[in-house]
């Protein structure tokens, strides 16, 4: 598999300042969205390149997507094999160092069975294929992939799934939803979270999740297939604009720390081990 570079950064297109932004879409056996989030991705202005299954240098990327589809055509069940690919090693090496990963539809289910999120994957309520535009309620703003977004926003976003039933046990479910890792729900057009606005039977209308250090999330929406209005919204491009620019609030804040040289002794005095005059460690207090 070639690795296709993008534009460069500043070329014509939506993008915004952190269009330095460096992306990676996982290519596995199977996959079928990879050119959409591609295609997505490079229309933004982002740097990408397809990462092959069996890569494993990821080194260059601030963000890695995994795309929808039918990896290793869901035999078992859908991202059971995917999760031995060699590249699922890296992946999980890259966001145990804090690396973003995004994982749509079949990605989703690729990092859940991978373990890099909690709960599981069962087929929908109604045994059917759902290929549909739904509405989702943004839960949780403050992640590295909503934080263009305002609580409680509702998104118009479309789905492509048979098993797409979100499932956690009672305590995973309590804890993911006490810590605020339910990302985004599934809802009607006014924000209301009802039987019929669940189009899969996922626990508590759940349509995203993340893990606890809000750096993997996944969803089963396609947020690529929401980059036109020709297609009938745009606001897939606020999950792919928000991993973009926190990626790059990353990338310089170790830079800005480093150009601001070190601290003056004098303003720490009397600071502690706690580190910067006045500020306590994390945790302290609480």
């Amino acid at each position: 598999m070639s690795r296709a570079e993008g534009p460069a950064p500043g070329r014509e297109g939506w993008g915004t300042p952190s269009a330095a932004a460096r992306f990676g879409v996982v290519v596995f056996p199977g996959s079928n969205c990879d050119a959409d989030c591609f295609w997505a991705l490079e229309h933004l202005g982002y740097r990408v390149r397809y990462v092959w299954h069996q890569d494993s240098d990821l080194e260059d990327l601030d963000c890695v997507v995994l795309p929808g589809g039918f990896a290793y055509g869901d035999h078992l069940r859908a991202g059971a094999i995917a999760r031995f690919s060699p590249v699922m090693q890296a992946v999980g090496r890259f966001a145990r160092d804090g690396g973003l990963v995004l994982g749509i539809c079949n990605g989703f289910q690729v990092l859940l069975e991978a373990g890099l999120l909690p709960g599981a994957m069962l087929a929908n309520s109604g045994l059917r294929f759902i290929c549909r535009y739904v509405f989702l309620r943004v839960e949780n703003a403050s992640t590295p992939f909503t934080r263009l977004c305002r609580p409680g926003q509702v998104l118009r976003i479309p789905i492509a799934h048979y098993q797409g039933n979100y499932y956690a046990g009672p305590a995973t479910l309590s804890e993911l939803e006490r810590r605020g890792q339910v990302v985004l729900r599934y809802c009607d057009e006014e924000g209301r979270v009802t039987p019929e606005s669940n189009p899969n039977g996922s626990l508590g209308g759940i349509a995203a999740v993340a893990n606890p250090g809000f750096n993997v999330m996944g969803l089963m929406p396609h947020p690529e297939r929401a980059c036109l209005a020709e297609l009938g919204s745009t606001d897939g491009r606020l999950i792919l604009m928000s991993a973009a620019e926190e990626a790059v609030r990353r990338r310089r804040a170790p830079q800005a720390a480093a150009a601001a040289g070190p601290p003056d002794a004098s303003a720490g005095a009397g600071a502690g081990p706690a580190g910067a005059a006045g500020t306590a460690p994390p945790g302290a207090g609480r």
